[in-house]
């Protein structure tokens, strides 16, 4: 699996993801999302528990956060949802910023790996689920650049696309000169053009 060889700063893709929070309306909680089976509630739940899983993952705080499969059932959205995610991506960014949460190997999802493949996917999480999260509630998104190339890498990986159809499912064609956004949807399995019914 892809891992970046130098740490990155998970910080400007978080503040993306917390910039949307607000633009969610309790009446929106039960649409559609791009992730098939989830409403933007589920998909709201799912977020806050892999902002705790990859926190705890740069840690090395290992238990049930950081050992649940994320296809383990669908969580129930708490009711502090809001607070608590906006907090988590906090401490999800400051947790990366260590070194040593880039060496030696963690868990996330149930699977030891190294910490630096942790770190990627953390961010690229962060990327997807940012994208899926705008487009379900009609918010502009755009991204952060850096973090757009290192998902873009991660997902153009070999090891990946050979294990891509259990996590992501088939990729979605773009065109080469296509936004790095595009790109990045297209190769998470999403189409771009994508919008609710």
């Amino acid at each position: 699996m892809y891992a970046v060889t130098t740490m990155i700063d998970l910080e400007p893709q978080a503040r993306h993801v917390r910039a949307l929070l607000d633009g969610v309306s309790d009446g929106q909680l039960g649409l559609p999302t791009p992730c098939e089976s989830y409403t933007v509630a589920d998909l709201l739940a799912h977020m806050v528990g892999l902002t705790a899983a990859f926190r705890d993952a740069a840690r090395k705080e290992t238990g049930p956060a950081t050992g649940t499969p994320p296809h383990e059932g669908t969580p129930r959205l708490p009711a502090d949802w809001r607070n608590r995610l906006a907090r988590q991506l906090d401490e999800l960014a400051a947790a990366w910023r260590s070194e040593d949460a880039w060496e030696g190997e963690t868990q996330a999802g149930g699977v030891t790996l190294p910490g630096a493949v942790a770190g990627t996917v953390a961010l690229n999480e962060l990327v997807l689920h940012g994208w899926d999260l705008a487009r379900a509630t009609g918010q502009p998104y755009s991204g952060d650049p850096g973090s757009l190339r290192v998902s873009v890498e991660m997902l153009s990986d070999p090891a990946a696309l050979e294990q891509r159809d259990a996590i992501f499912g088939p990729v979605v064609e773009v065109p080469p000169d296509a936004p790095l956004l595009d790109r990045a949807v297209g190769l998470g399995g999403r189409r771009p053009d994508w919008a609710p019914a």
